[in-house]
Order: C-alpha cells, then structure tokens, then sequence
C-alpha cells in the first residue's frame, strides 16, 4: 500500500476547456456556486489499496451504481475554502490547514476513513494551479474551492463503507448573499433545531444542511435572508444559522459568541475573528445567549452590533431578527463599526494587503 501523504498527481488536461473570453465574461459576474473551472481533483480509496489513484482530470459528471452506499446512508462530508487573487497576479490560500484537521474531524465522526491531511492539502493546490486562469479578481471575487467525499462502496447494509471517493472542484464566487447586502434579517426557528447533544452538529456533513432547508425556507417565506436555530434541549440559547456562525458585539465594546459543545460547526472565520479581536485587546467571551435576553440587549441599546460570520459570507452585519411574536432591530440596522472594522482586517489578511501576524495566508504562486 502507498504512502497516502506522497502521492503524486497525475494531470489530464481538458480537451476542449472554456476559451479565454467565456472565462472574461464568467468572471466578470460569477454569481455563487453555479459555474465550474474546467478541472477537478479526484482521489479514490480502498480497504485493500489505501488512498490511490490521485488525478486532476477534466470535470465531468460521475457515474455511480444505484446502490452506492452514501445514496442509502448518507456516508458524505465536505469543506469549503477560497483561493484568492493576490495584488501582484499571484494567489493564496487562508489557512487550508485548518479545513484539512475539520475535514479530518468530520470523517471520523461519520466512520468514514480519514484522508491525511497533507493529501488533502496537495489536492487543493494542484486544482488551483491547474485552473489558476479561473481565480476572478475585484472586490469580494475568488475562487471557492470544494472538497468533498462520500461512501461510493456498492452494497445495502448499514455498516461504515470501505469505499470511498474523494474530490475537489472549484467555482469562481462575487458575494454570497445578492447585491452585497449591507446587513441581513434572520429568521428564529421555533419548531426545528439544526443539531443535539452526541449529534452530528460539530461534524461539516450534508445531513445537517439538509435538516436546515425546511427551515431556510420558512425564514425566505417570512422575507428574512437566514435561519437562526436556537439549541435542543431548552430551545432558547442561540446556537448558529444555517451554514454560518454568529456574533453579539455589546455596549462596552466586549464580543460573545456561542460556545463549542457539539452542536455548533467550529468554523475557521469564527476562530480566526476570536483571534483577532482578542489581539486588538477586545474582550471575547465564548458563552450561551439566549434568544429573550439578545431581544431585550438589542431593545435597551446594551447590544450594539450582531453578525454572521464564514467562508462563504465572510462577516455579514445582522440588521433585524423576526420569529413567532418577536420582531427587533440591532443598532441602527446596518453594519456596526467593530463588524466593520474586524471585517476588514479579516479581509486584508486574506488578499495579501494586510499585515498577516499569524502566517494564516499560503502564497501558491
């Protein structure tokens, strides 16, 4: 069996890949999720071979039998990171390390067999540097990147696979929520809940986005941008939205973020953000806020800021919350100055502008 953490990739270029001016035109507007670079990396695992067969090859549909194990069990998990065009034409990664160890976290909460995490940050770079053309420039553009694998073993019977396909594709992205909102209204959630105790709520599995759709989509009826879930046993704690972390920013100029237990996904932009605010001298507190005391916060003034924060989104101020008999506004409904201020910062070390204390930036080329 080979060493999984040095295998190298085997390249086939595209015979017929998107000419220079369709690209112009798609990175021009690449909206969020819905075009493809011209690549994917795919790497393929068995009980008896290990991880093997490590290609960049052209993207194209997969072809699978309909007893593939994670149609029935749902064996599936996946990342999301960006590559960002840096100021003089070259590119980096924020902190892929720390999507490796989640990435690395999460298959072993599902039985899934671990990918080393050095094979999983070498499948990323060969994708970027095969499709680098495709990493859009301006303000809030990049290229999202997205792991991910599922049990591909064909068989019925619940048991953890011994198949597995993993892969990596990437889509150019402009900003996550449309016309770049200055703030976002949540929804809260009173009859769902995202995750509970000894769940998979920590774990970054398709299960749990498909357990928040019902409740996306209740919030859009209700004309809010987000879900936000409060916790299952009490059902009062803020727990997080949908697919992004959450943040209160008070009169005193002190930060509180739900704590990690289990439930919440412990997102990179939300210990990244941790990190920097304390190195600013900001008071952080990770602590349990329940939905009753951030409506009175928010109505005596005591709260000054709110938002949402993660790959996708960045940080997004959070304007107004609605629910069943509850309806609030956080500060004056926009983007408050330390949401701003942490934004910017985050941002600037992400694309190269910003002094990077940390080393969370990887220049690929």
């Amino acid at each position: 069996m080979e060493d999984a953490t040095i295998l190298d990739f085997e390249f086939e270029a595209h015979t017929n890949p998107r000419s220079g001016d369709d690209r112009a035109t798609i990175l021009a507007n690449p909206g969020f999720g819905k075009v493809f670079t011209d690549h994917m990396a795919v790497i393929r695992y068995s009980a008896d071979k290990g991880w093997h067969d490590a290609r960049v090859q052209p993207y194209a549909p997969l072809q699978i039998d309909p007893a593939c194990a994670v149609l029935h069990y749902a064996q599936e998990i996946f990342e999301g990171l960006k590559a960002y065009r840096l100021p003089d034409g070259g590119a980096g990664l924020f902190r892929p390390g720390e999507n490796a160890r989640r990435f690395r976290e999460s298959a072993e909460r599902m039985a899934m067999t671990p990918l080393p995490e050095e094979l999983f940050l070498a499948s990323i770079r060969a994708l970027v540097e095969a499709d680098r053309d495709w990493i859009p420039e301006g303000e809030g553009a990049s290229l999202y990147l997205r792991p991910f694998m599922f049990a591909s073993e064909t068989f019925l019977g619940v048991k953890p696979a011994s198949e597995y396909l993993y892969l990596v594709i990437a889509s150019p992205a402009g900003a996550y929520f449309k016309g770049g909102a200055p703030s976002v209204t949540l929804w809260v959630s009173d009859h769902y809940t995202r995750a509970a105790p000894g769940g998979t709520g920590a774990a970054k599995c398709g299960g749990n986005y498909a357990g928040s759709l019902v409740a996306q989509a209740e919030a859009i009826r209700q004309g809010c941008d987000q879900v936000v879930f409060l916790d299952a046993v009490e059902n009062r704690y803020v727990e997080e939205l949908g697919g992004m972390n959450v943040f209160f920013v008070f009169d005193d100029g002190s930060i509180a973020t739900p704590p990690l237990g289990g439930t919440i996904l412990p997102g990179i932009t939300r210990e990244s953000l941790i990190t920097l605010a304390r190195g600013a001298g900001v008071e952080v507190r990770e602590e349990r806020y329940s939905i009753d005391q951030w409506r009175e916060d928010a109505k005596s003034g005591r709260l000054r800021e709110a938002f949402a924060c993660g790959t996708a989104a960045v940080v997004t101020p959070i304007g107004a919350v609605r629910g069943s008999g509850l309806e609030f506004q956080i500060g004056n409904g926009g983007p408050g100055m330390l949401t701003e201020k942490l934004r910017e910062q985050l941002v600037g070390i992400q694309r190269g502008v910003a002094p990077d204390p940390h080393g969370w930036l990887e220049r690929l080329f």
